[in-house]
């Protein structure tokens, strides 16, 4: 979690460099340099941050890839994610799949309050959701991609959407399969993205079912009762999704799955007799290619339907429309 502990020195560092910002591009196009003129102290501004916040709390590393899946799940990676209730607005921080579940958000504002004051209006919600999933990986030892960016933020929210959308832990193979392909992704860049479950941790409520089912390892699953027993006093008890590295991004999570130590019903069912089982195998064996594949897959995810050019608007507050 970001802390008032470490901002007030990025803000004395970013008043010193406001200097160097410029004004907004209006170019249309997702790009790699988008921020090159505008803002050319953004990249850094962000990896500052994200490097500080997650060596105080590793968890916030997996919290922010989370929060930028969840954003473009939902009306594409537009930031609708952040918005908070409002009078005329349902935020989807209280959708089902969200609520009391996702981290991050105050990452995000020391971020977005730290840009603000070096260039004004200039870098949107949803760019920096892009850029802290792939800075935080990095931070946890993944690999690294080139973030195209020039995508700006949504004036609403979809709370239904965030409902009917976003893949529950309990779906089999082949809805897995028809969640991601509804965006646009393929089979391989689900099976890649599901290893962003390498690092984080998931709530007694969205694994308890799994815990009795017959593709576990009993003794797995006999570590995991006493946080997690039939009383749903035990809701929000968290455990690693990662067994064997739970704050290391590398490929210890397929393993897991080779040896039937997928936390989740939706893990498991990557390595359960099904079409999935030798990219599994694969990604268990050589980490150079789940990397390789995961930071495409990433790329493709953040491409998802981004709002660019005239439509939305760059928050100046990530949680409020302007």
């Amino acid at each position: 979690m970001a802390s008032k502990s470490f901002s007030s020195f990025f803000f004395i560092f970013f008043f010193a460099a406001a200097m160097f910002a410029s004004f907004p591009s209006s170019n249309a196009q997702l790009s790699a340099g988008f921020y090159d003129s505008s803002c050319p102290l953004a990249p850094l501004t962000i990896q500052t941050v994200i490097t500080a916040a997650v060596l105080l709390n590793p968890r916030i590393g997996a919290g922010l890839v989370r929060l930028h899946f969840h954003d473009c799940f939902v009306n594409g990676c537009d930031a609708s994610v952040l918005l908070d209730d409002s009078p005329t607005l349902m935020s989807e921080k209280t959708a089902v799949p969200n609520n009391n579940s996702l981290l991050g958000f105050e990452v995000v504002d020391t971020i977005k309050t730290a840009l603000e004051l070096l260039c004004p209006g200039t870098v949107s919600c949803a760019d920096i959701l892009a850029i802290a999933a792939r800075d935080s990986v990095v931070a946890l030892g993944g690999p690294t991609w080139t973030v195209l960016l020039g995508r700006r933020d949504s004036l609403i929210a979809n709370q239904s959407g965030a409902n009917s959308d976003l893949p529950p832990p309990f779906l089999n193979l082949n809805q897995l399969i028809t969640f991601f392909g509804n965006k646009g992704l393929s089979a391989q860049d689900m099976i890649a993205l599901s290893g962003a479950h390498t690092f984080g941790k998931a709530r007694c409520v969205n694994f308890r079912a799994h815990l009795n089912e017959s593709n576990i390892d009993p003794n797995f699953a006999a570590t995991l009762t006493p946080i997690c027993s039939s009383s749903t006093a035990d809701d929000n008890n968290l455990a690693d999704l990662d067994v064997s590295t739970p704050t290391t991004f590398d490929n210890a999570y397929y393993t897991n799955l080779l040896n039937r130590q997928g936390l989740l019903h939706s893990d498991q069912e990557l390595f359960n007799g099904g079409s999935a089982d030798a990219l599994v195998r694969t990604y268990s064996a050589n980490s150079d290619t789940f990397f390789s594949d995961f930071a495409a897959a990433m790329v493709r995810m953040g491409n998802i339907s981004p709002l660019t050019g005239a439509n939305g608007q760059i928050r100046l507050n990530c949680r409020t429309v302007n």
